[in-house]
């Protein structure tokens, strides 16, 4: 999938922000147990439907994704939840990726180092395609831990 693809969802409101290629596909968007369903549905197209719900809860959802892949920003202001400083906390998800929340710097073997935002997704199970970052490949590795 291309890294650069970037998609817009809005309700007039709130636009809701999707990187495909950083999906993990956790389903917790839209399950019914976790999800707003009204909202997200990957068996519709296009799968995200912002008028299915308030932006108060299109709001509240989007800040549950685990790699980021979801973001948003109300269309009357000008920086996105990402960029609003929070406390780093980190949380081993069960069979899944250790995601840290807040703001950090990612520096790779080679040295270079990228910023990050809201959440990240690190790769736990050794068969990410995208390492030190979750691609979703814990699934089919049946990854448990």
């Amino acid at each position: 999938m291309d890294k650069d693809i970037t998609k817009h969802y809005t309700n007039g409101e709130v636009t809701i922000v999707w990187k495909p290629a950083t999906c993990i596909h956790s389903t917790i968007c839209w399950r019914q147990a976790t999800g707003l369903p009204e909202v997200f549905n990957p068996r519709e197209r296009p799968w995200i439907k912002p008028e299915g719900a308030t932006t108060e809860r299109i709001i509240e959802q989007v800040q549950k994704c685990p790699s980021g892949a979801l973001s948003f920003f109300r269309n009357d202001e000008e920086k996105s939840i990402a960029e609003i400083a929070v406390d780093t906390k980190v949380e081993a998800m069960p069979n899944g990726p250790l995601l840290v929340y807040g703001n950090l710097t990612v520096k790779r073997s080679d040295g270079s180092e990228e910023n990050k935002g809201k959440v990240t997704a690190f790769c736990r199970c050794g068969k990410s395609g995208n390492k030190p970052y979750c691609d979703g490949s814990h699934i089919a590795a049946g990854f448990e831990g």
